[in-house]
C-alpha cells in the first residue's frame, strides 16, 4: 500500500460514521459554475462557487448572487456575506431552514446571468498612497528586532526590496507602476471590519508575495499589503501576515464620524 493510499483510509477510517457537511452539490452548467453547499453550524449556510482558483468571474458570479438574494428578501435570512468564491448565509432558525435557503439558491442560479455579459454596480474610490513610506518601515524592523530577525522578506528593513525581487522587477519604481497601472476590484471585506480585500483587474500588473511566517504583531493604520496576489488596507492598528508596500488614508470608521 503506497503512503497516500495509507493516508486516505486512515482519514476514512477517522470520520467513519461522521455526518458529512455537505449537504448538497450541483454541477456546473454553461457560463455558470458549479455549487457546494456546506453546513456551517446551526444557523449558518456556507455556499462555495467553482474550483479552487483565482478567477475574478467567480468573485463576479458571487456579488451576482448576492445581490439577488438581498432582492428577493428571503424569510428567515438574516445576513449574507460574500467571501471571494463563497456566500456565508446567516439564518434563523425559527423562520426558515436549510432545505429552503437551497431552493432559494438554485432559483437564484437559475435565474441570474453567467458573467459573460455581466454588469454589477460599483463605485471609483481613489485613494493616495506612500509607497515605502516611514511607518511601514518601522513595523518591519520592529519585526525583525522582537520577532524573526532573518526574515527574508524583512531585508533592509522594508518589504518592498523583497516583492520587486520575488516578482522579478527593476525597482521600487515598477513596484509602483505595477500596482497603480490599474484598478483594483474589492472583491470582499472580511478579517477586520472595513477591511478590503482588493485584486488587480488588469493580469498583466498581477504581482505575488508569500505572506510572513510568523505573523506581525503590529501593523500601522491605513498600511497597504500585498499577500499572495490580494491587496488589502488596513483599517485599524493590528497584528498581519501581509507585505507592507506602502500607507493610504484611513478607510474605516466604527463611529462613523465622517459621512464619506
Amino acid at each position: 500500500m503506497k503512503p497516500n493510499e495509507v493516508s486516505d483510509r486512515y482519514i476514512s477510517e477517522q470520520w467513519a460514521g461522521v455526518p458529512s457537511a455537505i449537504y448538497e452539490r450541483r454541477a456546473a452548467t454553461a457560463g455558470k459554475p458549479a455549487i457546494t453547499y456546506r453546513l456551517a453550524g446551526d444557523s449558518y449556510l456556507l455556499v462555495e462557487f467553482g474550483d479552487m482558483d483565482f478567477v475574478l468571474n467567480l468573485n463576479f458570479f458571487v456579488h451576482n448572487i448576492n445581490g439577488h438574494l438581498g432582492r428577493s428578501r428571503l424569510p428567515g435570512l438574516v445576513e449574507t456575506s460574500p467571501g471571494f468564491r463563497s456566500i456565508l448565509l446567516s439564518y434563523d432558525p425559527a423562520e426558515t431552514n436549510v432545505a429552503n435557503l437551497v431552493l432559494a439558491l438554485d432559483e437564484a442560479y437559475d435565474n441570474v446571468s453567467g458573467t459573460e455579459n455581466l454588469v454589477l454596480p460599483s463605485r471609483t474610490v481613489s485613494l493616495p498612497a506612500a509607497f515605502n513610506d516611514s511607518t511601514a518601515r518601522a513595523a518591519v524592523a520592529r519585526y525583525s528586532r522582537s520577532i524573526r530577525a532573518d526574515a527574508p522578506n524583512c531585508l533592509n528593513d522594508n518589504n518592498a526590496d523583497y516583492t520587486v525581487a520575488y516578482n522579478g522587477l527593476k525597482d521600487l519604481d515598477e513596484l509602483v507602476e505595477f500596482v497603480t497601472g490599474t484598478e483594483l476590484w474589492v472583491g470582499f471585506i472580511g478579517f477586520f471590519p472595513g477591511l478590503p480585500f482588493a485584486f488587480p483587474l488588469d493580469p498583466r500588473r498581477v504581482l505575488f508575495a508569500p505572506k510572513y511566517n510568523p505573523t506581525r504583531t503590529w501593523t500601522a493604520e491605513g498600511a497597504i499589503g500585498l499577500g499572495g496576489p490580494c491587496y488589502s488596507i488596513y483599517p485599524v492598528e493590528s497584528p498581519g501576515g501581509y507585505q507592507l508596500l506602502g500607507r493610504t488614508l484611513p478607510v474605516y470608521d466604527i463611529q462613523q464620524r465622517n459621512p464619506a
